[in-house]
């Protein structure tokens, strides 16, 4: 069943650039897997929740800078078990295989959606130059203080 996400934090939120379009109304659709989220321009998306966890902005996923992000997989059936507001910029969600560090500002979500093709083939490239698929479990890393 959709888990509607409507309430003050959905209302007059900004994003981090000043030209982002405010949410109005976000759905979780865990049996699909999908984050529906629609904008006061008129756009509205449906995110895979795979493509928000191997995309996510965390430091664990894109590294501390150019060059240490780490390919994520394994992630094909991860769901989100919770969803948390962030101020007025974003949410913070909890996926089902532990990471929840990320804060998914407006801006990210909408570039998330508006771009979701070409970042899916951007993983899939990703994935084929390291010798991986989407269902290949992730790495054991250590000596890091971030994992996923």
């Amino acid at each position: 069943m959709p888990v509607a996400l409507k309430g003050y934090w959905c209302n007059n939120m900004a994003g981090l650039q000043p030209h982002t379009p405010n949410p109005v109304d976000i759905v979780l659709h865990n049996a699909s897997k999908v984050l529906e989220i629609a904008f006061d321009n008129g756009n509205t998306y449906r995110i895979p929740f795979e493509l928000m966890r191997v995309y996510s902005p965390s430091a664990e996923v894109q590294g501390h800078g150019p060059g240490q992000e780490v390919l994520q997989t394994g992630k094909r059936h991860v769901g989100i078990t919770a969803l948390e507001p962030v101020g007025h910029y974003g949410v913070q969600p909890s996926f089902s295989d532990g990471h929840n560090s990320a804060i998914f500002s407006w801006d990210y979500l909408y570039n998330l959606g508006a771009q979701q093709s070409s970042l899916w083939a951007l993983y899939e490239q990703r994935l084929q130059a390291a010798g991986v698929d989407r269902d290949t479990p992730m790495a054991e890393r250590g000596g890091s203080a971030c994992h996923s």
